[in-house]
This record gives structure tokens, C-alpha cells and sequence, in this order.
């Protein structure tokens, strides 16, 4: 489904993304790891049209879309959601997720955006009422809100940017579980980037690690945990990382 192959992302004279390839399968959770620095989000950056590569090839379905706009990448079938959640305050809860499956369905039907607003947050599990306002929405809800915004665009590959930060252990595990409700439901591809890797772990099918930049290691979750330069890129900056790695060598 998915293609990367060398890429490359330079801001002047530092490369935050070096030679970066890999593939991503129809159906598939891989999810994308790294201390913070380590490009993750400027490769998610680069997949949904906000930079352009400053080398390297993205093929989405056979066709090239590197350099291609964030408006003509969601119309192709990939979706975000974004780290820090920041809904239309003033819209509810439906007109919200409505105003994304507006954009991104390709087609100016309000009949569409609204059956697939109404689809996203049934998903999701928030109100269908769509007099609900957003301000009653804690932390767990807003990330459920920009999953719904996202869904709502009709995605065949999801780029879910740290859907856990902000939740309790509780939220962590029910955002895991509906991530890969998702995948089996809607049979949808994801990409997941996660620095709470004690959940990510068992969700995902596969793990890329990146430091500096460069891909470090890629495999099944139990041997990524295995591998030296995975431990050592965590080793005394994030005990929490490490004890993760520990669970998932089995």
C-alpha cells in the first residue's frame, strides 16, 4: 500500500530525516518509535503533504505523493490525526467531525460528510447528538474527536500521531483497543507513532525505530526489543522504554 524509499528531510543545514525507507502492508499497524528528535513527526509530516521531502520517493497505492498537497493526499485515502487536539470550539461536537468529511471526502455533499461524521463517532463512542458541545470534553474525549475528524475523512491509511499522550492507563488501554478495532473493523491500514511503548507494543504488528533521524532497527515487536541498538537508544533517557522492551521480548 504504502512505498518510502530514501527519504530525506533537511532544514538548512540539519537533515532531520536521513535515507528512510520501508513498507507498509494493506491491513497492517506499524508503529513508529524513537526518543523525541528522532523524525518521527516530520516523516508524518512529510507522508500527509505538510513538508515536502527534500529527496526520496512516497507511493501510496502505485502513485507518487511526495510533494503533493495535504488536501489532494487526504482526497487519495490518507488521514492524521495530531498530537495536541485543537477542535473548532464554537462548533459541536458533530459539526466538527462533520467539517473534516466535508474536506476530505472530495465532494462538496453535506448528505455525505454528514452519514460519515455520523459513522466516525459511532466508532469512536461519542455522542451522536449534534447539539453536543466540545467543551465537555476532557482528555480522553478530545483525542477521540480528532481520531472521529480523522475516520471521518474516509482513510484507507491512518496516520494516528500519539493518540495516548494526556490519557490514564485506563484511556491508554481503551485508545489501543479501539485503534485496532479500527483495523479489523474497517479493515484499515495505520501508522502509529507512540512513545508509551508498553501499550503500542501489543497492538502492533510490526515496530520501526528511528534515532537521529535514521532507521535503526524494524521487525516484529519482539525482536525489535531484542535488538542492541533499540536498548541502547533507550538506555537511561526512558526507564518506562526500557521496561517495555523487557515485557515484549516474551
Amino acid at each position: 500500500m504504502l512505498n518510502v524509499e530514501g527519504l530525506v528531510k533537511r532544514f538548512g543545514g540539519f537533515t532531520a530525516v536521513n535515507g528512510v525507507s520501508f513498507k507498509v502492508e494493506p491491513g497492517e499497524i506499524l508503529g513508529l518509535i524513537g526518543p523525541n528528535g528522532s523524525g518521527k513527526s516530520t516523516i508524518f509530516n512529510m507522508l500527509s503533504g505538510t513538508l515536502s521531502p527534500t529527496a526520496g520517493s512516497i507511493r501510496f497505492e502505485g502513485r507518487e505523493i511526495a510533494g503533493v498537497s495535504p488536501h489532494s493526499i487526504i482526497n487519495r485515502g490518507i488521514g492524521r490525526t495530531f498530537q495536541i487536539p485543537r477542535p473548532f470550539r464554537r462548533l459541536s461536537i458533530f459539526e466538527n467531525v462533520a467539517l473534516a468529511g466535508f474536506y476530505g471526502q472530495g465532494s462538496h455533499s453535506q448528505s455525505k460528510a454528514f452519514a460519515a461524521a455520523e459513522q466516525a463517532l459511532a466508532l469512536v463512542g461519542l455522542p451522536g447528538d449534534r447539539h453536543a458541545r466540545v467543551d465537555g470534553l476532557g482528555a480522553a474525549g478530545l483525542k477521540k474527536l480528532e481520531l472521529a475528524k480523522a475516520l471521518a475523512t474516509g482513510p484507507k491509511l491512518l496516520l494516528a500521531d500519539e493518540s495516548l499522550s494526556g490519557l490514564d492507563e485506563h484511556e491508554m488501554d481503551q485508545a489501543a483497543d479501539m485503534l485496532d478495532r479500527i483495523r479489523k473493523e474497517l479493515g484499515m491500514t495505520i501508522i502509529w507513532v507512540e512513545h508509551i511503548m508498553g501499550v503500542l507494543m501489543r497492538i502492533v504488528d510490526r515496530v520501526m525505530v528511528l534515532d537521529h533521524g535514521e532507521k535503526i532497527a524494524e521487525g516484529l515487536p519482539s525482536a525489535v526489543a531484542h535488538d542492541p541498538r533499540v536498548v541502547e537508544v533507550y538506555l537511561g533517557t526512558d526507564s518506562a522504554a526500557v521496561q517495555a522492551l523487557a515485557a515484549a521480548r516474551g
